[in-house]
């Protein structure tokens, strides 16, 4: 498995909050899936909510 940094930003409640994150991955599809579950689980953020604007490895 590789190691993808994503970055993009969610909706928070004072306006767009920036996110980088780590993930471990075997490709870039999965590492954005396992991003939007992660902020869908810990902040209840919806899909529509959260933008990814680059993945790489």
């Amino acid at each position: 498995m590789s190691t993808f940094t994503v970055r993009g930003s969610f909706q928070a409640r004072d306006g767009q909050q920036t996110f980088e994150k780590e993930i471990e991955a075997p490709n870039e599809n999965v590492a954005t899936e396992h991003t939007y579950a992660e902020f869908g689980s810990k902040h209840g953020l919806k899909r529509t909510q959260i933008e990814v604007t680059e993945v790489e490895a």
